[in-house]
C-alpha cells in the first residue's frame, strides 16, 4: 500500500501533531495516537523512502526483545520498567501479527561461566524470580541438552551455571514499524499525512505552532514529536533545547557463523561498560544462521554508514571545551577506553574475525575462524548521551521536553520499549493540545494486557 499522499497537499493545513521520524518509535506513536486518541490531524515525515530503514532496520539492531530477566547490568528497578514496556510489545505481536513473520520465539539464558559469575547470577536469581516466573536456574548438564555447543569442547571442570527462559523474542523492527503504520492509516476519521523522503531542515515556534521546514514544503503543527534518533538532538539544539548535552555515538557490528545456537545465548556484562554484552542468536528469519555481536566502536557519526552525517555529528556533539573536557573523562577510564580500542579492531579486515573469535568462543568453544563471516552492511549507531555538566554518560532514556515539542533521542532499551514510550509521550502530546483532546490510556492497556494474550496460542 502505497502511504504517501493520504491527504491534500494544503501547506495551510494545520496539524494536532507532527511526527519527525518514521522508525519504530514514531511509527509505535502514531498508531497509538491513531488508535486510541480524538487527535484528528497527525502528519509522519520520514527523510528515507520506507519507513524503519535507519536503526530500527533489521540489519541494524540487535533484533531483540528485551524484557531484563537474563540482561544482568539492569538492575531490579530498570529490570520491572522495561518489563512492563515489553509486554506491550510481545502481546501487540501475538494478538495482531501471527501470521506476518514479524518475529520468531526461541528460548534464552545468560550464561555464568567459573565460580565467580556463578554466584553472581544465583544471587541474581534469587532477586529476580519473582519478578519473572518462567525464569529459572539451569545447570551444566541441562545447558548442554538445550544448547550442545556450548558444552563442546568445553574443560569438563569448568563450573557453568544459567539462567533460562522459554520467553525470548526476536524481532524484524523494521516489519514491526511497518505494522504499526499499516494500522494506523486505515481509521478513516482522522487526516493522517505520510510524508516519505522528506526530509526536515529546521523548526521553528511561530506563535502557537511549529513551522516544520522541509524539502519539500512547510508543514504547520500545534505540537511536535521527534523521534529521529541522534538527530533528535540536533534538531532540540536548533530550538535552544539540549545545550547541555553531546553525543557518543555508539556503532555495532556483527558476524555471522552458520548454525551454532538453538536459542539466545547472552554472556555476564561487563562492569563500568554501557554496551551490550556479546551475545548470539538466530536470524529472525532464518534460523540456519546464528548472529554474534553486538561490538561497540565509537564513530564521529549520526547514522551508520552515511558519512554525510560526519559534520551533523560535530554540530551536535559541539566542540566546546566542555565537550572536549567531557569526552577525555570518560575515556581516562582505562576500563572503557580498552575496550573501544579493542572493539575499534573487530571491524578491521584480516584481524578482526581472529580478536572476536575470542569473544564468540565464550559461547561456542568448538567455534573455528572459517564459520564466522564478518557481516558486512550490518549494525547501526546507538547514541549515548554525555552530560557535560557532570562529565560522564548518561545511560538509558534520554528525552527532552520543551514548549509542546517533545525530543526522543535514545529511548532505553530501544525498541523494546516502543510502545511504552508511545504510551508516555501521547500523555505529554494531550496535555499539549488541552482539555477537548483526550486518550483512553485505559483500553490501549487492556487491548495489550496479559490477560488478553493469553487467549492466542502461540
Amino acid at each position: 500500500m502505497n502511504h504517501q499522499q493520504l491527504t491534500t497537499n494544503n501547506q495551510q493545513e494545520i496539524y494536532d501533531v507532527a511526527i519527525v521520524g518514521g522508525g519504530v518509535c514514531g511509527t509505535s506513536l502514531l498508531y497509538t495516537l491513531s488508535e486510541y486518541t480524538n487527535v484528528g490531524k497527525i502528519a509522519l515525515i520520514e527523510k528515507e523512502a520506507e519507513v524503519a530503514l535507519i536503526n530500527s532496520n533489521k540489519n541494524s539492531n540487535s533484533q531483540t526483545l528485551h524484557f531484563g530477566d537474563i540482561e544482568t547490568n539492569y538492575t531490579i528497578e530498570k529490570a520491572r520498567k522495561v518489563n512492563q514496556a515489553a509486554v506491550l510489545v510481545k502481546n501487540y505481536l501475538l494478538q495482531n501479527d501471527l501470521s506476518q513473520d514479524i518475529y520468531a520465539k526461541y528460548h534464552k539464558m545468560v550464561l555464568a561461566v567459573g565460580k565467580e559469575q556463578t554466584a553472581k547470577l544465583k544471587a541474581r536469581y534469587q532477586e529476580f524470580k519473582q519478578l519473572f516466573p518462567t525464569l529459572r536456574l539451569i545447570d551444566r548438564q541441562e545447558v548442554a541438552k538445550l544448547e550442545p555447543l556450548v558444552l563442546k569442547e568445553r574443560q569438563t571442570d569448568e563450573e557453568i551455571t544459567a539462567l533460562y527462559t522459554e520467553e525470548g523474542y526476536t524481532i524484524n523492527f523494521k516489519k514491526l514499524s511497518q505494522s504499526f503504520l499499516d494500522r494506523a492509516v486505515t481509521n478513516q476519521e482522522k487526516t493522517i499525512n505520510v510524508m516519505m523522503e522528506t526530509r526536515v531542515t529546521s523548526i521553528t515556534k511561530q506563535d502557537d505552532y511549529y513551522l516544520i521546514q522541509t524539502d519539500k514544503k512547510t508543514i504547520t503543527a500545534k505540537t511536535v514529536a521527534v523521534a529521529a534518533g541522534a538527530h533528535s538532538l540536533l534538531l532540540a539544539k536548533s530550538l535552544g533545547y539540549g545545550k547541555d548535552f553531546a553525543l557518543l555515538s555508539v556503532a555495532g557490528s556483527f558476524y555471522f557463523a552458520p548454525e551454532l545456537l538453538n536459542g539466545k545465548v547472552y554472556t555476564v556484562q561487563l562492569k563500568k561498560l554501557p554496551f551490550a554484552a556479546i551475545h548470539g542468536d538466530p536470524e529472525v528469519d532464518n534460523q540456519k544462521v546464528t548472529r554474534f555481536g553486538p561490538t561497540a566502536k565509537v564513530l564521529p557519526m549520526l547514522e551508520r554508514h552515511n558519512y554525510g552525517t560526519v559534520l551533523e555529528y560535530f554540530q551536535t556533539a559541539g566542540l566546546s571545551v566542555k565537550a572536549i573536557a567531557s569526552f577525555l573523562k570518560i575515556l581516562s577510564d582505562w576500563t572503557v577506553l580498552r575496550y573501544i580500542l579493542l572493539n575499534l579492531l573487530y571491524d578491521v579486515p584480516a584481524i578482526g574475525k581472529r580478536l572476536f573469535i575470542k569473544q564468540v568462543k565464550k559461547i561456542v568453544p568448538s567455534v573455528k575462524l572459517k564459520d564466522l563471516t564478518f557481516a558486512k552492511g550490518y549494525g547501526g549507531v546507538r547514541p549515548q548521551i554525555v552530560n557535560l555538566n557532570s562529565k560522564s554518560l548518561e545511560l538509558g532514556e534520554a528525552k527532552i521536553l520543551g514548549d509542546n515539542i517533545i525530543f526522543n533521542i535514545t529511548p532505553s532499551p530501544g525498541a523494546s520499549t516502543c510502545l511504552q514510550n508511545a504510551s508516555d509521550d501521547t500523555t505529554r502530546l494531550i496535555n499539549f493540545l488541552g482539555h477537548n483532546y483526550h486518550f483512553d490510556q485505559e483500553k490501549f492497556l487492556c487491548d495489550l494486557s496479559d490477560k488478553v494474550a493469553t487467549k492466542i496460542k502461540i
